[in-house]
């Protein structure tokens, strides 16, 4: 795992309305690094991932690769090398597999940065998706939907990749795939960004473990001391 800091949040605050939902949350990820962020539902998970593109109001500083983002509209944080896979996939009925791909492609800003992400190494990541690649995106399984978002966040070259629940009703076998795939990231310098509920899939990935409850980070450390501590997953999930 690369050491290089990637992605600091400091004391980051965001706000539905007047609804204060993230609460000074802070939180690191390192290149190549997977970091899961877990917790109950509405406790402000999503929220946070928004907060980090610039989807909803916030206060704080996020600064990725060394540069301040808050002041930053959306696209230019995508421009950046943030890429994000939206809970519940959020694909465009109008358009097919192989458009989802080509609209949103993006030249890597470092043209030596390592792999490439283009529609064809989308193809080769899944071959499932190669055969439908002429149907709408919302025709397909819910599986291949979720292949599909994340090929469409990987063509934009991301250097950081915000995962929201990519698991949530997936069939054991394309979970194990997923995985795959995710692992496969990691090992080629992306940094991942998870939150889950599926806590097999936060042991099996992450390097680093952060809890939120109520916006707040209450809990971070290693994934080997939260797993190894039956009383922490009680305390902080309930299990």
């Amino acid at each position: 795992m690369n050491n290089k800091l990637l992605l600091n949040v400091r004391g980051l605050h965001a706000y539905y309305g007047k609804s204060h939902i993230v609460q000074g949350v802070s939180m690191q990820v390192n290149q190549g690094e997977c970091v899961a962020l877990l917790g109950s539902n509405g406790m402000g998970k999503t929220t946070f991932l928004r907060s980090i593109l610039g989807l909803v109001k916030r206060e704080g500083s996020i600064f990725f690769n060394g540069e301040q983002l808050i002041d930053k509209k959306t696209y230019e944080i995508a421009r950046r090398g943030i890429g994000y896979v939206p809970q519940g996939r959020q694909l465009f009925p109008s358009l097919s597999v192989d458009e989802h791909l080509r609209f949103i492609y993006r030249k890597p800003e470092d043209e030596h940065s390592g792999q490439r992400w283009t529609p064809e190494k989308v193809y080769e990541l899944f071959p499932r998706l190669k055969a439908r690649r002429n149907i709408s995106g919302t025709r397909l399984s819910g599986g291949e939907q979720q292949m599909l978002a994340i090929g469409r966040a990987l063509v934009t070259n991301p250097r950081l990749l915000l995962m929201d629940e990519p698991s949530e009703g997936l069939a054991p076998a394309v979970i194990k795939h997923i995985l795959e795939v995710c692992k496969h990231l990691i090992e080629n310098n992306i940094a991942l960004l998870l939150v889950e509920q599926n806590i097999e899939v936060a042991r099996k990935l992450a390097d680093q473990i952060y809890i939120i409850v109520r916006g707040q980070i209450t809990y971070r450390g290693s994934k080997e001391e939260f797993f190894a501590d039956k009383k922490l997953q009680t305390r902080y999930l309930g299990f």
